[in-house]
């Protein structure tokens, strides 16, 4: 069973640099995603999963944690470090956090 961490937990995290995979369909990547994020469809994760950096944890975000779910438990049975964000990109942004917009990772 994956990890699930609270929204104050992953603010901390991603201060300090942690990959985040957005696990959302591209359009509502495109509409505003966490700053750093890569954009890995859930549906393309078991195809690109290997891609990812090996080594470090993974932060997995959707749009309020369902989806993320599901892929850091996907994650984990492939020997990933990854742990799922409670609340998802709707509670980063209720919480006052900055949206990009865009395809730019930045």
């Amino acid at each position: 069973m994956p990890r699930e961490i609270s929204l104050p937990e992953f603010t901390a995290a991603h201060a300090e640099g942690a990959l985040v995979i957005d696990v959302r369909e591209p359009f509502e990547y495109l509409t505003g995603h966490v700053p750093g994020a890569l954009p890995v469809p859930l549906t393309e994760l078991p195809s690109r999963f290997r891609q990812l950096p090996t080594g470090r944890p993974v932060a997995v975000i959707c749009a309020t944690g369902n989806r993320s779910l599901a892929a850091a438990d996907f994650l984990t049975a492939h020997g990933v470090d990854a742990v799922s964000v409670a609340g998802g990109t709707s509670g980063w942004q209720r919480a006052g956090h900055p949206v990009v917009s865009g395809s730019a990772v930045a």
